[in-house]
């Protein structure tokens, strides 16, 4: 039995934009990555199963992130396979270090002088279980609610962070300059996936999320 377990992937927060999909042919890949994204989408909003959305939300939990790093993970970051890897992935990294990802959402949200605390809908004080259910929250609303307002809120979800990450990172700059490297380094793979999933946010409102 313990042979036939796949283990779902670790990844840590330094591979949040490091995947590389599979070497097929790029239009085949790109095709593939839309329609499963729409499958997946619409196969959430038909159903009145809350099972079912339980299951979407968890399936990295069970199955890992390699299956959908082969679909989505070479997708433009401004489209629908891109905007769902991004949140999964999000997802991911939060569940597997929500200790270390509230302290930088708890540090970005003293530090952020902005609107971002409320729309990402966190609870104050945001601990580990709090920022396990928003990153819950967030995925579970892709799939049920405004798919505009799921990406504004991982977006301003990302910005938190960054600054979190960037505060920390001039806190230990003096005495930790590696550390305050990798954070630097975090906090601007973040912002740039804010800024997409922004981007994703207009053209869903637009009608024109692909």
């Amino acid at each position: 039995m313990a042979d036939d377990f796949h283990k779902p992937t670790q990844y840590s927060g330094d591979k949040f934009d490091e995947f590389q999909g599979t070497e097929d042919d790029p239009a085949q890949v790109m095709r593939i990555a839309h329609d499963t994204a729409h499958a997946l989408l619409a196969r959430a909003r038909e159903t009145e199963d809350p099972a079912v959305i339980d299951r979407l939300v968890a399936y990295t939990d069970e199955h890992g992130i390699d299956a959908l790093a082969e679909l989505w993970a070479r997708s433009s970051p401004r489209s629908l396979p891109g905007a769902l890897w991004r949140i999964y992935l999000l997802r991911l990294l939060i569940r597997q270090d929500a200790t270390g990802t509230a302290y930088l959402f708890q540090r970005g949200t003293d530090v952020l002088d902005s609107a971002d605390h409320i729309i990402a809908g966190a609870v104050a004080p945001t601990g580990p279980e709090e920022i396990t259910q928003l990153a819950d929250q967030i995925l579970r609303g892709a799939f049920r609610g405004d798919f505009a307002i799921a990406l504004d809120r991982a977006s301003s979800f990302c910005r938190i962070l960054a600054a979190g990450a960037s505060s920390i990172a001039d806190d230990t700059d003096a005495v930790n300059p590696d550390r305050a490297t990798a954070l630097t380094t975090r906090a601007l793979r973040l912002t740039t996936t804010a800024e997409e999933l922004t981007a994703c946010a207009r053209l869903q409102r637009a009608d024109s999320l692909d």
